[in-house]
């Protein structure tokens, strides 16, 4: 397979060449990710400012390998984009790809959940989003920012759940969390849908001399984690797979 790879951490974390790694075994990697942090991004494009893009070397790119200690199996396409992850693939799949199109896209790994309503913030979700409404099967991945599971393995999990989809699924949009570890020192993959997630206090008040301004934070606080959510299966030490769409319409509210 072809696989465009993206993310919200940007280009230089080590969650993408995590997947980068466990992928170019098997499948020819593209790699189209932000130049900077672009948490918290959900689907957000830029269009009121140009978007710088640039090659990475191979040099950089073997570089970059080697300071998350990881192998690349064979040579792969990179590109740094001074934009939002939807920027990133979005341009990649529209202006810069002059090659067969991917066949799947998958933003990630991320450091931290992406779990029940965050998804509509979250800028992992978001990348995957515009693969999927390219016609491409998508997968966002995330991991507990606290996880005892090396990232490395978690990207090998995720390529052999890969392998599963492509084979019983057309085009498909997967919001997968990794836990904080694993229920039986194994990944197992269950269905879910997504809980209910707010924050207390999200906003804290800060001045100093020249101006006011929020920090936005908070406690988390689930209103929703009941079972068969995404954050009771984490909790539960399995791996949430909670298949997405894009068509917001109330159906209900037809007449």
């Amino acid at each position: 397979m072809r696989i465009l790879l993206s993310n919200d951490d940007g280009i230089e974390a080590k969650g993408i060449w995590a997947l980068a790694s466990a992928l170019s075994k098997d499948h020819e990697i593209v790699v189209a990710a932000p130049k900077n942090q672009q948490s918290g991004m959900s689907h957000a494009l830029s269009i009121h400012r140009e978007v710088e893009f640039k090659t990475v070397e191979v040099e950089r790119i073997i570089e970059l390998a080697q300071k998350h200690e990881l192998k690349l199996h064979s040579s792969i396409e990179a590109w740094s984009i001074d934009g939002t992850p939807t920027d990133c693939v979005k341009i990649y799949l529209e202006a810069m790809n002059t090659s067969a199109k991917p066949d799947v896209v998958i933003s990630g790994i991320n450091y931290g959940a992406n779990l029940a309503t965050d998804v509509v913030y979250s800028g992992t979700v978001g990348a995957a989003l515009e693969g999927y409404l390219h016609d491409i099967s998508a997968l966002a991945v995330s991991i507990d920012i606290n996880s005892e599971i090396a990232i490395e393995e978690a990207a090998r999990s995720t390529a052999k759940f890969l392998r599963e989809a492509h084979l019983h699924e057309s085009i498909f949009f997967y919001n997968l969390n990794f836990p904080v570890k694993y229920k039986d020192d194994e990944a197992e993959f269950i269905w879910t849908r997504l809980g209910k997630r707010d924050y207390i206090n999200a906003f804290k008040l800060v001045s100093d001399a020249d101006k006011t301004f929020y920090r936005i934070g908070g406690e988390v606080y689930d209103i929703d984690r009941s079972e068969g959510t995404d954050i009771y299966a984490v909790e539960c030490g399995y791996v949430a797979v909670t298949p997405l769409h894009a068509d917001m319409t109330n159906y209900k509210k037809i007449i």
